[in-house]
């Protein structure tokens, strides 16, 4: 079974609208395209090869389609990137049922779009990566079919725009499998859907006076924001958890829900 994976380039507000030029995307008024470029260092290309270094083809909506047919064919053989676009294959989302493409190995996805991948989740072959398609991912999340995010988060706010995350994608979950920060502040995290959403509670038991904890209770590793910093599993210090502790965070979230 092919595994699909979302990656994006998002503002720390979680719009991911036009981050490569002026001009990639100009929808709604949108003036502030290019927002990564003065981000991207070597670190954050790095992590982009990481993305881009398994096997996969391209799931993409029409907008960044069109995106990207209008630009990386004119590289090709002169651009690595470019020659591996034009050989792996690319699935095209669109409403429009007649809608024609003249990238080589371009394919679109007819009728339903979610359920086309679905249906392609279940065929051999590479995993799925999308790319920008903004309002493509928010149906792909919505729908739970998505098995890992790659985030990589620019330390500036927009305020407006396309986002990532709309308001009706299915809770889920996540399970950090690595997270990096770039010199120029980007925060480059992977993440895995790891089933339903679990919840506890800090409010205190009336007879022991402990939190009322359901669920495991994960605390902040102490190196997660250091640039070396990885997934929990291989952080070497914790912060304690005592009772404590979670009387004094029951403490602070109960004054901040009042205030």
């Amino acid at each position: 079974m092919r595994k699909l994976s979302v990656a994006a380039f998002v503002s720390l507000d979680g719009v991911m609208q036009g981050p490569g030029g002026p001009q990639e995307d100009t929808d709604n008024g949108f003036t502030l395209g290019g927002w990564t470029v003065p981000y991207f260092d070597e670190a954050v290309g790095k992590a982009m090869d990481a993305i881009l270094s398994d096997p996969y083809d391209l799931l993409l909506g029409r907008r960044t389609y069109e995106i990207f047919a209008n630009h990386w064919p004119k590289l090709e053989g002169q651009d690595e990137l470019a020659d591996q676009f034009g050989a792996i294959n690319k699935y095209v989302a669109t409403r429009n049922p007649g809608y024609a493409t003249d990238w080589q190995n371009s394919h679109v996805l007819k009728g339903d779009a979610v359920a086309a991948v679905r249906q392609l989740k279940t065929q051999e072959g590479r995993n799925l990566l999308t790319q920008g398609s903004a309002q493509f991912i928010q149906a792909l999340l919505a729908s739970d079919v998505v098995d890992e995010i790659h985030t990589l988060t620019f330390p500036v706010l927009l305020g407006k725009g396309k986002r990532l995350f709309g308001g009706d994608g299915a809770p889920s979950a996540l399970t950090l499998i690595r997270s990096v920060t770039s010199p120029s502040g980007v925060t480059i995290n992977r993440y895995g859907v790891a089933g339903p959403v679990q919840t506890g509670s800090f409010a205190l038991d009336r007879q022991s006076g402990a939190p009322m904890v359901s669920a495991p209770l994960y605390c902040q590793p102490i190196d997660m924001i250091s640039s070396s910093s990885t997934s929990p599993s291989h952080c070497g210090q914790w912060v304690s958890c005592s009772s404590r502790n979670l009387r004094t965070q029951a403490t602070a979230s109960a004054s901040l829900s009042s205030s």
